[in-house]
């Protein structure tokens, strides 16, 4: 890149001989820094090759091949100054601060922005951690500066949805700052813009709500919505901790929801024939070694009720994937209870009331069961309220008779 020939006039250098000086000056200036030939540890010396390099990436002609070069070497140097002023230290690999818990990453080339100064952070050559309980990632020089708590705390602590939907008090009412740092902030953008997350209904600043996107919970339960709407940092990491957890009781926040949503039914009647299939596999030592209700672990609440739902639930069961899974899951139990396991067939009912027809399982569509005794009898036989359950009136005339009889 010295040779002399490379540093031929130009129609633009044409008149200029100091800008075509400066040309081969400036570029060597800047090669031997960014080749690391020049001893580069006064950071004014590097400042000074930087805005010499911009100065240079507007004169020379665009896209050419020069001008792409210096581009390059422009990056060189800035990675080397943020290097100068941030040499990697020995950090601990392991810190707590504000219940967060920050271990120190090992990745290198992977693209990540620190959620306390809203900036790159390059893993080449600076320290970062992550908590791993809300995943808030910072430059180590930042983690002094941090002052929001870990929202895994707070979702340990207080496991519940707003389930109003944005629940605006007003820029107002916030005395126009920011409702988390208290950063001054307006709707004109001036001197921070006021941005709003759909969730909490408050308004942030651009550091503390970057307009990531999530799916709001009380828009689903009220108005089976699923479109991602924009939150603020905070939000965004409470709601992807929270969607799994089951703390939606639907019949309880909107029974009506049931009215409108078949797929709902659907799940809910699959979620009771599960129940009604437990008893059968937690006496079956074949279903205990063949574990099958490991089946339903990553929603270990479909074999402890049928009425609690998680918001991922009802993602899945919006899209589809729910009942598809949950279909299948039901017919590998009842294929086990029904054909597999003679253990399990022995415990099914014979109508008592018909006394025809094959062997009666509570979980049957066809099938009702009586509350009491929880006797199985075929469901045109048997009416919960004016039928009387022949094994209720057994088990009542001997306990008659057993009182008569002490």
């Amino acid at each position: 890149m010295g040779s002399d020939h490379e540093w031929q006039l130009s129609p633009r250098s044409v008149g200029r001989p100091s800008s075509l000086l400066a040309h081969k000056l400036g570029l060597r200036h800047v090669w031997m820094f960014a080749q690391g030939s020049f001893v580069a540890s006064d950071v004014e010396q590097l400042k000074q090759a930087i805005a010499e390099c911009k100065r240079l990436i507007l004169e020379l002609p665009e896209h050419s091949e020069k001008q792409k070069d210096t581009v390059i070497k422009l990056i060189h140097l800035r990675l080397k100054l943020q290097e100068l002023k941030d040499p990697e230290e020995d950090e601990p690999n392991l810190q707590v601060l504000l219940e967060h818990r920050f271990s120190k990453e090992k990745s290198k080339s992977v693209k990540q922005m620190c959620d306390k100064c809203s900036t790159i952070i390059w893993g080449l050559i600076q320290t970062w951690y992550t908590c791993t309980g809300c995943y808030y990632r910072c430059h180590s020089k930042c983690m002094n500066l941090i002052n929001k708590p870990c929202v895994r705390s707070k979702v340990s602590h207080q496991s519940e949805y707003e389930l109003s939907i944005c629940p605006e008090v007003g820029l107002d009412k916030q005395d126009y700052r920011c409702a988390e740092c208290r950063t001054p902030i307006s709707l004109r953008g001036v001197p921070n813009e006021a941005r709003q997350c759909d969730y909490t209904g408050q308004y942030y600043c651009s550091s503390c709500h970057w307009n990531d996107t999530a799916i709001i919970p009380s828009r689903v339960i009220h108005n089976w919505e699923f479109e991602p709407r924009q939150v603020c940092r905070t939000s965004m990491r409470y709601l992807a901790l929270m969607i799994s957890r089951p703390v939606l009781k639907l019949k309880e926040i909107n029974p009506l929801l049931f009215n409108f949503v078949e797929e709902l039914v659907e799940i809910r009647k699959l979620r009771q024939d599960i129940l009604l299939m437990k008893p059968y596999f937690i006496t079956c030592k074949e279903a205990m070694e063949a574990r099958l209700l490991l089946h339903l672990q990553d929603r270990q609440h479909f074999v402890e009720n049928d009425d609690m739902y998680s918001l991922q639930d009802l993602i899945d069961t919006s899209s589809g994937r729910l009942s598809c899974s949950l279909t299948e899951i039901h017919t590998t139990f009842a294929k086990h209870i029904k054909l597999d396991c003679e253990k399990c067939q022995a415990k099914g009912f014979m109508c008592e009331l018909c006394k025809e027809g094959d062997i009666l399982f509570p979980f049957d569509n066809h099938t009702s069961v009586c509350h009491d005794c929880f006797a199985v009898f075929h469901r045109d036989c048997y009416y919960d309220n004016s039928t009387t359950c022949p094994r209720c009136a057994r088990m009542l005339e001997r306990q008659h008779e057993e009182s008569q009889n002490p």
